[in-house]
């Protein structure tokens, strides 16, 4: 038996804004098309979800620089691979110039928004130096002063 509706769910994530405006034009070509071929029709609820998160090369060179600073060139990496997930911060980075950075956890341990996830407790005192230092060096003129 045919149905007389079907109900599908997509994810799209894309690290550049360009492509992503893209990627809905193209999504919506091919459901209709393929629709359209079948003689059927297609309601796309097309949601865009947040926007690609941008660094600004003056503020990525200047957090990397006090991370640098603090706990040395072995433990820095930058740069950093994109990562396909999603960010409000995107939002603030569209607005301002910043920098979105990740306070690591260790190398074997499970990815945040995993249920093996364990917060490495030793990470506040160096997130709480990271953001310190941050303000004193640019409040003193630093590399963005």
């Amino acid at each position: 038996m045919i149905p007389e509706s079907a109900h599908l769910q997509i994810s799209v994530r894309s690290f550049d804004a360009k492509v992503r405006n893209l990627l809905e034009q193209r999504i919506r070509a091919v459901v209709n098309g393929h629709a359209e071929l079948h003689g059927a029709t297609a309601e796309i609820n097309y949601i865009e979800g947040y926007p690609v998160v941008v660094n600004t090369a003056p503020e990525t060179a200047f957090a990397a620089s006090i991370a640098r600073e603090l706990v040395g060139d072995a433990h820095v990496v930058e740069p950093f691979a994109p990562i396909a997930g999603s960010e409000d911060f995107a939002y603030y980075l569209e607005k301002k110039p910043g920098c979105f950075l990740r306070l690591g956890n260790g190398e074997d341990t499970a990815m945040l928004h995993n249920a093996k996830y364990d917060f490495n407790d030793a990470n506040l005192t160096v997130g709480a130096a990271f953001w310190t230092r941050l303000v004193e060096r640019y409040l003193d003129g630093g590399v963005l002063g």
